[in-house]
């Protein structure tokens, strides 16, 4: 699978955990955050992401800054993305289950870096169900307008 990832200067050195992680599952990682900790500005980084999942250029998607929170907000103003800031695996599972989510967001100073990987298992391995979802993601699309 191909798979974006982004970060800001909060989140590098979980990135590139994340990044080792995801390769040694066999994974094609694109990398667009920042590799070092000096200041960047995480929408300019979720907005890389965002349009490399909803262009089709990467099948999944994964924001990490401190929280999570602002990486989450910023990705999903783009159309297309339906961003989940999640802290626990029953959360992911439940989001990709029921919301189809595309990208991931979670925060490297609200979790740490065994609990990361798990989440990010979780997310590559669930499927979405579709059934009596399927309209309530359509109905999350019709909200962009």
């Amino acid at each position: 699978m191909r798979i974006a990832i982004g970060n800001d200067h909060a989140a590098t050195a979980m990135k590139f955990e994340i990044v080792a992680y995801l390769e040694s599952l066999g994974h094609e990682v694109v990398n667009v955050g920042t590799d070092n900790t000096g200041s960047v500005d995480y929408p300019v980084i979720a907005e890389k992401v965002g349009r490399l999942v909803a262009d089709g250029d990467c099948e999944k998607g994964i924001l990490i800054c401190g929280t999570g929170i602002g990486m989450s907000m910023a990705a999903n103003k783009i159309r297309g993305i339906r961003a989940a800031c999640c802290t626990d695996p029953v959360c992911v599972r439940l989001t990709r289950q029921h919301n189809n989510a595309n990208v991931l967001t979670f925060g490297a100073r609200i979790i740490g870096s065994v609990m990361a990987q798990e989440l990010v298992r979780v997310f590559l391995e669930t499927p979405f169900e579709g059934g009596r979802h399927e309209k309530r993601v359509n109905q999350i699309a019709e909200l962009e307008g």
